[in-house]
């Protein structure tokens, strides 16, 4: 895993969503999708923020009118984003030091940083496990 790069080492693509998007619709998306997270990103595909069900269920516990809430009014907007040339080790201590579960994978454009990929703590372990 020293060497394995993010491009390489992931399996999965990004899910997307706007920030106008409601919760409720939101968090039907997680589940219809089976995934932890989502991608807030504008209409040119620039990242804004991100979206966990963490986010969801706090919202759940300080509202019951939390379905009408749009992503946006409670996505974390300070993303932690690595360059897919970055190893899986780089990403694991990023994860650790930071305490959290997932990086977004991003390449920069001129209209600004565009997500290709979500990295989490359970793609580390996959590739752990593939280890010979």
């Amino acid at each position: 895993m020293k060497t394995l790069t993010v491009l390489r080492a992931k399996r999965y693509g990004v899910y997307t969503c706007h920030m106008d998007l409601s919760l409720h619709e939101a968090a039907r998306k997680m589940v219809d999708e089976d995934i932890s997270s989502l991608v807030v990103v504008d209409d040119d595909g620039v990242l804004l923020g991100i979206l966990t069900r963490v986010d969801l269920m706090r919202a759940r516990h300080h509202s019951d009118d939390w379905g009408s809430l749009s992503v946006g009014s409670v996505m974390s907007p300070n993303v932690v984003t690595v360059h897919p040339e970055e190893t899986l080790d780089t990403v694991m201590a990023l994860l650790l030091d930071r305490h959290i579960h997932r990086v977004v994978v991003v390449r920069e454009e001129a209209d600004g940083v565009h997500p290709i990929a979500v990295l989490s703590a359970a793609d580390i372990v996959y590739h752990m496990a593939r280890e010979s």
